[in-house]
């Protein structure tokens, strides 16, 4: 760079605009934008394409203040942004925590008369159930309704979720109790929030009810699934079914979180039973588990 004067010539502006999206593509950003720079030193506009690659790849990478900038500099010069373009902005912006940009694009989507798609809303969503606002994900999940859009598993997992961590899972349960009036699927998103729901709650009974539900309506436990039960069974105190859970998570051919082999262990480690340690560590390294530093300093530390 410059490519004009590595080339002898001065491009056209199609050619810059090619240029961009080729580099944004192949995630090469850093080039996308020297060709930005250049292109306008020259005093020519990239297009519409030009700008959408160029926002999606900054946002990608977590660029999202040049990202606003060049999105700003879109509306200014006049060109319609398409609504990906503002998904990804959105995301970038509720990702970093940057309240107010993302406020301010809403704003831009208002005054155009750019309708929110499902993707909008779950975007939203996922940012208000992760900041525990009940308040603003009902008005969110009202307004989809309103609009006749289907929610989807991910929405209500996320709603589970978000009544679960508030103290109220007898309303995460009503939920349930209104996807099936739908007669929607219980897909493993869902069943894995209702699943954790009654197990923080020490409603273990029917957490495992729920658990072999999920099995005969051909759904795979998941290494998530697993997770969840062994967590409660053992923070219940029931060490026995956690381990039974635990070898039937690895004789699935799936690999336990290091973080729930020191939960086991560490159990094990209160009650003494030093041989159980020893049989559960080697059990998983026969199934082929790689080493962890983090098992191998509990280990040390129960033994010590």
């Amino acid at each position: 760079y410059p490519i004009a004067q590595t080339t002898g010539e001065e491009l056209s502006g199609e050619s810059y605009n090619n240029l961009i999206s080729g580099f944004c593509r192949a995630g090469h950003i850093d080039k996308a934008m020297a060709v930005l720079a250049e292109m306008e030193a020259l005093g020519v506009r990239p297009n519409s394409v030009s700008y959408a690659h160029l926002i999606d790849g900054l946002g990608s990478n977590g660029r999202t203040l040049e990202a606003d900038v060049l999105f700003q500099e879109m509306i200014c010069s006049g060109l319609r942004p398409r609504l990906r373009v503002y998904n990804v902005m959105l995301r970038g912006c509720l990702k970093k925590g940057l309240l107010e940009l993302a406020t301010r694009v809403l704003a831009v989507m208002g005054y155009l008369g750019v309708e929110k798609n499902e993707e909008t809303y779950e975007i939203l969503l996922d940012y208000y159930v992760s900041a525990g606002r009940l308040e603003d994900t009902w008005s969110m999940i009202n307004e989809m309704k309103r609009k006749r859009f289907r929610l989807s598993s991910f929405v209500y997992s996320k709603v589970i979720g978000l009544y679960r961590d508030n103290g109220m899972w007898k309303k995460a349960m009503d939920i349930v109790g209104e996807i099936r009036e739908m007669g929607m699927a219980l897909d493993k998103q869902i069943f894995n929030s209702i699943i954790d729901t009654f197990g923080k709650y020490g409603e273990l009974d029917e957490a495992l009810e729920v658990f072999d539900k999920m099995k005969q309506e051909g759904l795979k436990p998941d290494i998530t699934t697993f997770n969840s039960l062994i967590r409660w069974y053992c923070k219940a105190g029931n060490i026995s079914k956690a381990l039974e859970l635990f070898t039937e998570m690895q004789e699935q051919g799936l690999y336990p979180d290091p973080k729930i082999f020191v939960t086991v262990i560490s159990r094990l480690g209160e009650q003494g039973k030093w041989d159980m340690i020893q049989k559960t560590f080697e059990n998983m390294k026969r199934q082929g588990h790689k080493k962890s530093g983090i098992i191998y300093a509990v280990l040390v530390d129960i033994y010590g």
